[in-house]
């Protein structure tokens, strides 16, 4: 997702000559984020371990994935790793409890390699109110903390959680994010159904509800970003509905100015 460009829209926009575009913010009435809530716990997660590949959209493979998942009692650790061709790694740690409606509890996402525009280390400590971002600017092992009020509905490293939880017909969903860009701050995502999509497998024909997950970014970087073509793309994800939920894809920016790739859950080979 496109979580650089936030930080510099607020920088754009009041820099000389670009005033203006506040006030017309603060006169329209969008610089205000609607208030969202934590998501109702309607399927409960236990120890799993899934299998992912992701791709460009047209079909190249570019890294092998694992979904590993523990489950004690209401609190649930992902773990979800990408291991690139090229040596890249996006490795990303989400630990949450699903007691009555999800609460992440801690989020630290890492992603190095030539695959990135540059390396990206971001720890989210929900209990302790702190984001943590580790340097990139050549200061090696330099940590800077932010303390953040944090709002209780944040998904970070939990969106396809949230996918396999919502009603059908339930409308638009709003949770929040934190992004480092490269201070960090909160985004709203705003999820509603898109559509309907037929697969088979093994044959059988069935249908999946397709979302659209659209970030939101608030204040004045909400107003520019599409003006000056910074608006961060939309994300999808293609979730089979019924008993057992379950998200089979999934299209996302994964880092500033990049290219919206996809994951899948990979055909077994065996040896």
């Amino acid at each position: 997702m496109d979580w650089g460009v936030i930080a510099m829209l607020t920088d754009w926009v009041f820099s000389r000559g670009r005033q203006a575009v506040l006030a017309q913010c603060v006169s329209a009435g969008v610089c205000v984020s609607a208030v969202a809530a934590p998501v109702a716990v309607r399927q409960r997660e236990g120890s799993t371990h899934g299998f992912l590949v992701l791709r460009t959209l047209d079909g190249r493979t570019l890294a092998a994935g694992d979904d590993m998942r523990t489950a004690e009692g209401d609190r649930v650790t992902e773990h979800v790793v990408f291991r690139f061709r090229d040596g890249s790694v996006d490795d990303e740690t989400t630990v949450y409890s699903q007691r009555g409606s999800f609460h992440m509890m801690s989020d630290h996402h890492v992603q190095r390699g030539p695959a990135f525009r540059k390396p990206y280390d971001v720890k989210v400590d929900v209990a302790a109110g702190t984001v943590t971002v580790r340097s990139s600017d050549g200061t090696k092992g330099k940590d800077e903390v932010f303390p953040m009020d944090l709002p209780d509905d944040l998904a970070n490293g939990m969106l396809p959680l949230v996918m396999k939880n919502l009603r059908t017909g339930g409308g638009e969903t709003r949770v929040t994010m934190v992004v480092a860009a490269p201070k960090p701050r909160v985004v709203t995502m705003m999820i509603a159904a898109e559509g309907e999509d037929r697969f088979s497998a093994a044959g059988e024909r069935h249908v999946a509800t397709r979302f659209r997950v659209k970030t939101e970014l608030g204040g004045v970087a909400g107003v520019v970003a599409p003006v000056i073509g910074k608006q961060p793309k939309d994300n999808r994800f293609w979730v089979v509905k019924g008993e057992g939920p379950e998200v089979l894809r999934i299209e996302t920016q994964m880092f500033e100015d990049g290219p919206v790739w996809r994951i899948d859950m990979p055909p077994l080979v065996w040896l």
